[in-house]
C-alpha cells in the first residue's frame, strides 16, 4: 500500500540533497512526486518507490484537518 503523502507535507529523507539539506516540501503527488528542497528551493521530480524508500519522517501542515470535524 502506498504511503499517504499529500501536497504541503514536509518530508525528512535519509539521504541529503547536494546542498546539504534533507527536508523537502511535497508540491505534487501521483506516480511521481514533485518536491522542493527547503534549504535551496531546488525543485525535482522523483518516482514514488524511490521517495517512499528514502523517507525518514513526514510532517503534516497545521492547516491540514485530518479529523474531518468542523470547529465552530
Amino acid at each position: 500500500m502506498p504511503m499517504d503523502l499529500r501536497v504541503g507535507d514536509v518530508v525528512e529523507t535519509k539521504k541529503n540533497h547536494p546542498c546539504g539539506g534533507n527536508t523537502f516540501e511535497v508540491l505534487r503527488v501521483g506516480m511521481d512526486f514533485r518536491i522542493r528542497c527547503t534549504t535551496c528551493d531546488k525543485q525535482l521530480w522523483i518516482e514514488r518507490p524511490k521517495l517512499e524508500k528514502r523517507v525518514r519522517k513526514v510532517s503534516r501542515t497545521e492547516s491540514d484537518n485530518t479529523s474531518g470535524s468542523i470547529d465552530k
